[in-house]
């Protein structure tokens, strides 16, 4: 077949089947191997150019390794500190050693049982990225841990192919294996030299000059990958290497983000003809027999290396949900377990049914995993009691960003700390509220706890959440959380707490806000629907109406009146705003209405448009004046309103009145919002309702007014 036809059927069919995958939420890796399987030698054998599509595996490969090296932060294992260090030398340690164990029970060979030992203990960084941003959760303490270690894994991958390299090299050529890492050894200390003053002398330049043009400087990072690969392989480090450094030489330039993100796409492209090209190799009479081992290898990775993080993680102060959260991400072997197997088989040192085995192993793990990952809050919810074993009874790495505010007096308890939550509760402070914010992201938390406000590390999906938190002191609790699921998780858990406050929960669109009110949320928040409005007052602007480009020594400025503003709610005469400022309005906008020279009798209203007119420092000075934020009156209690039943006696003076009569609101402050007549009830009564001996009287007002009423011996 001819090859372009030929790439063309494999792409259809890997298309094909990546949506397969899709739809049963899996990642592209086991598409991309059973689309392997389907086109080669046990499928449709549609695979007959496999030079030409083995040079693109090995392109995808350095592109691979090259965005790895790219995006090696080296500052969030030192953000992490010692849980990332811990925790992913300790999961290889712990992999590596019974992996390497039940390698030699099973029978295989010594250097096969090292090279599955070490295809265990690596975890797929692409697969677990896209997972906890797909769950919104990389900001997230767990999520930034996992990120950590599985950095550290990178990193001791990279060396264990250096390593393996040389091991090749000991036993292929002369010389003792010792002598050859110690060549080895030199020759990556020469590397590192020269790569150290091209990042210091010349890529700078070179980077700062390509990127005056994108395509330019994607091209060169594209062959500086390749170029680096070809000279580490030539050094007998193996392309991956070479690729690798070539990635971490570019890493310290302003580019790396849009160099990274640029090659992402053609990464990901290419690697399609590496696991294709696994997948067509495999020969499914060595699978078989391998099946056994790959189960109990699978079973190893799934529920062991979350155990061991788990474990490690609870030593060191965390709590055991942190913990499994963290360590599911541990639960599969990723494409550098398959990329470190394919490089053993080239070196001689593994057969094709060891192969096999990694590859099943590879499947099985990545396929569970991804659910494990996806349904993490289920699963927890099924093991919390017996991980207790593994959490220290006061859990001090968690509990200290929670007891430093267990006595604050809140009024609001604001889930969600992102930049909604953070102007909601910007909001609240200027209006006098007592705010306390909860999130799982540490460095929200950091923000905020110094600008003094109770903060409390948290996640919705914890069932333990509320324990720790304020609740019977706050008046509402606002979730700011854009999850369905999640909002219905924390509606549940409230409901056990008994909880009888206010409860706001935000939604992405209408029916979302329906079921939440059906939930009994008290009030829907509509960031979408809100923000959309406000873009469509911007849009309609007064300021279009006028001419540019005035020849007149003056100026026009917008200035948008605050819901908060001390000037909403008057007229324009009491403003006073030429005698105070030297400016005058020359138009407003209100909901995309505009009055032109408003009379001075005009009244004006939060999220007016005023276009004001003067010179440029008038015009400052009157914006700031404008934007004053009236203080908020602090609440006496949290319930300003009150209900009392006062019954009509026979000596009272509203016997025989109507409503209208008594002038109950003028008179008393309160509202006459029932009333009871013997059996009958008549909400809202007219104002013709004449009243009766032995009425009660349904009132409604603040606290102060009721209390005041109820003294009364006139009624």
């Amino acid at each position: 077949m001819e090859p372009f036809y030929e790439i063309a059927a494999i792409l259809t069919l890997a298309a094909i089947l990546g949506a397969i995958g899709a739809l049963l939420r899996q990642p592209l890796i086991v598409s991309f191997l059973a689309t392997g399987i389907l086109v080669g030698p046990f499928g449709l054998s549609l695979i007959q150019s496999h030079d030409k599509i083995e040079l693109l595996s090995k392109i995808g490969i350095s592109l691979l390794l090259f965005v790895v090296g790219l995006r090696l932060d080296l500052r969030l294992i030192r953000t992490m500190g010692s849980v990332a260090l811990a925790t992913g030398l300790g999961q290889v340690l712990f992999t590596s050693l019974f992996g390497y164990l039940i390698a030699i029970w099973m029978g295989f060979p010594v250097v096969a049982s090292l090279y599955i030992a070490l295809a265990l203990t690596f975890s797929s960084t692409i697969i677990i990225v896209k997972l906890l941003s797909d769950k919104k959760e990389l900001d997230s303490l767990h999520g930034r841990i996992a990120i950590g270690f599985l950095i550290v894994q990178d990193l001791v991958a990279i060396l264990a192919m250096i390593m393996l390299v040389a091991l090749g090299a000991g036993t292929g050529k002369g010389g003792t294996v010792f002598q050859n890492v110690v060549l080895i050894f030199i020759k990556g200390i020469g590397l590192l030299a020269c790569l150290a003053l091209l990042m210091r002398y010349l890529l700078p330049g070179i980077t700062l000059r390509l990127a005056q043009s994108q395509e330019l400087l994607v091209l060169f990072s594209i062959s500086w990958a390749v170029l680096l690969s070809a000279v580490g392989e030539y050094l007998g480090f193996s392309k991956e290497v070479g690729a690798f450094l070539a990635g971490v030489s570019l890493a310290s330039t302003p580019y790396r983000e849009a160099i990274a993100a640029r090659l992402v796409g053609l990464r990901d492209f290419l690697l399609l003809f590496f696991f294709i090209d696994l997948g067509a190799r495999l020969e499914l009479s060595l699978v078989g027999p391998q099946v056994l081992n790959s189960i109990y290898f699978s079973l190893f990775v799934l529920i062991g290396n979350p155990l061991i993080v788990v474990a490690i993680m609870g030593y060191m102060g965390y709590r055991r949900r942190t913990g499994l959260l963290a360590g599911l991400t541990v639960a599969q072997i990723s494409e550098f377990s398959l990329i470190l197997g394919a490089l053993g088989v080239g070196l001689g040192h593994l057969s094709m049914d060891a192969m096999s085995l990694i590859t099943l192993v590879g499947v099985i793990t990545i396929c569970l995993s991804t659910y494990m990952i996806l349904y993490s809050g289920t699963l927890y919810r099924w093991l919390t009691e017996p991980l207790k074993i593994f959490e220290r009874k006061h859990p001090y790495r968690e509990q200290m960003i929670t007891d430093q505010w267990k006595d604050a007096e809140v009024d609001v308890l604001l889930i969600g700390l992102g930049n909604y939550g953070s102007g909601i509760a910007q909001h609240l402070l200027e209006r006098r509220k007592k705010v306390a914010g909860v999130d799982f992201n540490p460095q929200a938390l950091e923000i905020w706890r110094s600008r003094g406000l109770p903060v409390f590390f948290g996640d919705v999906g914890d069932p333990e959440m509320l324990d720790n938190l304020p609740l019977h002191k706050a008046s509402w609790v606002v979730s700011t959380v854009r999850d369905k699921n999640l909002n219905l998780t924390l509606r549940q858990l409230l409901q056990e707490k008994k909880y009888s406050g206010n409860i706001a929960l935000t939604a992405q669109n209408e029916e979302e806000a329906e079921t939440y009110l059906s939930w009994g949320a008290t009030k829907v928040l509509r960031p979408f629907s809100d923000a959309s409005e406000e873009a469509v007052d911007s849009l309609t602007e007064t300021m279009q109406l006028f001419p540019a480009g005035l020849d007149w020594p003056l100026d026009l400025a917008e200035v948008k009146l605050r819901k908060g503003s001390i000037f909403a709610g008057q007229i324009i005469r009491d403003l006073d705003l030429r005698a105070i400022t030297g400016i005058s309005i020359l138009a407003i906008s209100r909901a995309g209405r505009v009055y032109l020279d408003p009379d001075p009798d005009f009244q004006l209203f939060p999220a007016d448009r005023l276009i004001l007119m003067g010179d440029s420092e008038t015009l400052r000075h009157a914006e700031k004046y404008l934007q004053q934020i009236g203080e908020a009156e602090p609440a006496s209690d949290s319930k300003q309103f009150a209900f009392a039943e006062i019954k009509i006696g026979a000596d009272s003076l509203l016997n025989g009145k109507t409503l209208a009569e008594t002038r109950f609101r003028e008179k008393y402050g309160t509202t006459i919002i029932g009333i009871i007549r013997g059996e009958k009830r008549l909400p809202m009564p007219k104002p013709d309702e004449r009243l009766e001996i032995g009425d009660k009287l349904v009132l409604l007002g603040t606290s102060e007014s009721v209390e005041s009423l109820k003294e009364k011996t006139i009624l």
